[in-house]
Formats: structure tokens, C-alpha cells, sequence
């Protein structure tokens, strides 16, 4: 059986599938960043929407990297988990 490492490489070395990987490095990187802020808080899904004023689903979306959030709502959830929300453009 072929690990994930190796089936995941095996397949970056398609043009298209690479570019469609790449293009969602942004979300899955907030979704990372996410998780690992609740989790250092201690924090549940349910617990962390209490907080931010939203349902447990809302948050299990965000988290899972397919959720457009707004700047607005990311602000509420970086307020909870007392952080600072900072948004930036870098060079590729």
C-alpha cells in the first residue's frame, strides 16, 4: 500500500492538479491556524461559537477550510480566542 506522502507527490506532478492544490493553500493554512489557536485554548467548536455568537456548524465549516468567511466574522473569532486578526499580501 502507498503511503499518503507518496500517492500525494505522484500526483503534484500533474500541471492542472498541482495549480488547484496550490490555489488552496490560503484556506487550508487558516484552517490550521484556527484549530491549532482553539485547541491551545482549550476551547471545543461548541465552546468557541458560544463565544463568537454562532452556531458549532458555522465554526466545524470554517475550520474545514470550504467556508468563505467574511473579514468581519474572522474579527469575532479572533476576539474570542484573543488574538489578532492580520491579513496580508505577499509576493509568490
Amino acid at each position: 500500500m502507498k503511503s499518503f506522502s507518496q500517492i500525494k507527490n505522484r500526483l503534484l506532478k500533474n500541471k492542472e492538479i498541482r495549480k488547484a492544490y496550490e490555489d488552496l493553500g490560503p484556506e487550508f493554512e487558516l484552517a490550521r491556524m484556527l484549530i491549532e489557536s482553539r485547541a491551545k485554548k482549550g476551547l471545543t467548536q461548541t465552546a468557541l461559537a458560544k463565544k463568537v455568537g454562532t452556531k458549532q456548524s458555522a465554526i466545524a465549516r470554517l475550520e474545514s477550510g470550504q467556508y468563505n468567511p467574511t473579514v468581519f466574522f474572522l474579527g469575532k473569532v479572533a476576539k474570542a480566542l484573543d488574538t489578532n486578526l492580520s491579513i496580508s499580501f505577499r509576493s509568490r
